[in-house]
């Protein structure tokens, strides 16, 4: 389905020091990945060999020194033949944190090397441009900073005509707008915007996810919604970045990332989302996620799918919520998204749990208002699943609850299949005695809902031997719990209580 995943290529080393420090950098990308969809952390990226580089230079190079750093600096701006070695090697230590403070402490340094990087000698401005790209990944946000005199240039020079090059500054671009609103306010005058709506049309496959990812760090900001939204509207991005989810792109998962990731800040910022659906939006989260869940079901490799799939999915979810009416009316949907999420789930549930979270989610949106869809779970024969998650925890029993409750709301009809599952009752007993009061709280609110539109349910209940969980929770500290216990201890089981 996909083109190559551009996976970090193997060190030349080949040394067991450097595949540690390539697991220890994937298990940072993926935290920092998780800070981004659930906390909107800052993340920033390298170029794939400059990490590369990096972590070999991390296992070999002794800790730099201010000496070595001012020496490379007098040999740069000599303006011999030794300055691209210079620059080579520079890039090489800035790596380290230090080597990037010893850098900027020199004087006129960020100057001069913005001058290299708009030199007409195309093999010292890739030097330099890759200094660059290393000071503007500084964990310290100051020292990414310094790189704001570069802004009209890199925004000139994404129109050239080297790829590579113009992929570098992209990356530059995104990594400078992470951090602070000053960048971001003087690149949206310099006309960003524009800029990028061009490279997202651009044939090379590394500069569309390259601005792709640009795009995503400024519409990740706290000001997005007011500033950056709407000039991304307005450029017409969205059907551009739609399109990018195609499962059949010749661009590839990395770019289909990035662009799914754009897809929800964009939904997130409280846009008007009828746009985005008339765009195909939800058409096409639905077939991508159809896809992904076919893959899956063929293949016994992910491949880094998932990283796809949080944002597709909360980008879906959100919309789902927030354009009810037009979806229900549209049809929009396809059952088998259920299917597809059923098979999300099964694969990740012990890799990752946090995946399961998000396709429960969607799944409760989705079920919400939808009989149809309630009727599908059946159809399909979901329910079984959905009860087996019932036994974990952190968060996912309280999202099962959730989507139980959904089902049971639309009636008799649903209630009573629901209760032909013999599982329902014992897994809502378990949960009954659980310690967080919110899923004894949801527990409760399911039976009610179950024991008042289906008759044989309470006595179904009564033969699976759950009036001693329900007589426990009547002493329960939570007021509220005891409350809605005895509520149905009186309603329902008067007459059956030991």
């Amino acid at each position: 389905m996909w083109r190559g995943s551009g996976a970090v290529s193997r060190s030349r080393g080949g040394a067991p020091a450097v595949d540690e420090i390539k697991a220890r950098r994937r298990q940072q990308e993926w935290a920092l990945r998780k800070a981004r969809r659930e906390k909107q952390l800052v993340s920033k990226r390298l170029l794939r060999e400059l990490q590369d580089e990096g972590e070999e230079m991390e296992i070999r190079e002794p800790l730099v020194t201010q000496d070595k750093v001012s020496q490379l600096y007098q040999r740069i701006q000599r303006g011999s033949e030794d300055r691209v070695t210079a620059l080579r090697s520079l890039c090489q230590l800035m790596h380290q944190r230090e080597a990037q403070k010893m850098f900027v402490s020199l004087e006129n340094s960020i100057h001069v090397l913005i001058g290299l990087f708009t030199s007409n000698l195309a093999s010292v401005q890739l030097e330099a441009a890759r200094c660059l790209l290393k000071l503007s990944h500084a964990s310290d946000p100051s020292i990414s900073l310094v790189c704001l005199p570069a802004t009209p240039y890199l925004l000139t020079y994404l129109s050239g005509q080297s790829a590579k090059f113009t992929e570098q500054c992209l990356y530059i671009l995104g990594n400078m707008a992470a951090e602070n609103e000053a960048v971001r306010s003087q690149l949206l005058l310099q006309g960003v915007i524009q800029a990028l709506a061009t490279c997202l049309q651009s044939p090379h496959e590394a500069v569309v996810e390259a601005a792709a990812y640009s795009l995503s760090q400024l519409l990740q900001a706290k000001e997005a919604g007011e500033k950056i939204v709407p000039a991304v509207l307005e450029a017409s991005l969205t059907p551009r970045l739609i399109h990018l989810l195609d499962p059949d792109s010749e661009f590839g998962m990395p770019t289909a990332v990035e662009s799914a990731w754009c897809l929800h800040y964009i939904v997130s910022s409280g846009v008007n989302c009828e746009c985005l659906v008339s765009q195909g939006l939800v058409h096409q989260a639905v077939r991508l996620l159809i896809a992904l869940g076919n893959a899956i079901d063929s293949s016994t490799t992910t491949d880094g799918v998932e990283l796809l799939i949080y944002p597709v999915a909360r980008c879906l979810g959100n919309l789902t919520a927030s354009c009810e009416s037009v979806l229900s009316r549209d049809r929009l949907l396809d059952w088998r998204v259920l299917q597809a999420l059923s098979s999300i789930i099964n694969k990740f549930l012990q890799s990752h749990p946090s995946l399961t979270r998000e396709c429960l989610w969607l799944l409760n949106n989705l079920t919400a208002a939808d009989d149809q869809l309630c009727s599908t779970i059946f159809s399909l024969d979901l329910v079984p699943m959905v009860l087996q998650l019932m036994l974990f925890s952190g968060g996912i029993n309280t999202l099962v609850l959730i989507l139980l409750g959904n089902i049971a709301e639309k009636g008799p009809a649903h209630c009573d299949r629901l209760q032909q599952h013999k599982e329902l009752f014992p897994a809502l007993c378990s949960t009954l005695r659980a310690a967080d009061a919110e899923v004894v709280r949801l527990s409760l609110e399911v039976l009610n809902l179950i024991f008042s539109h289906c008759v044989q349910a309470s006595a179904e209940f009564v033969n699976q031997n759950g009036i001693p969980a329900l007589e426990v929770i009547q002493y329960n500290n939570n007021e509220e719990i005891r409350v809605r216990a005895n509520f149905l201890m009186d309603r329902y089981f008067t007459d059956k209580a030991v």
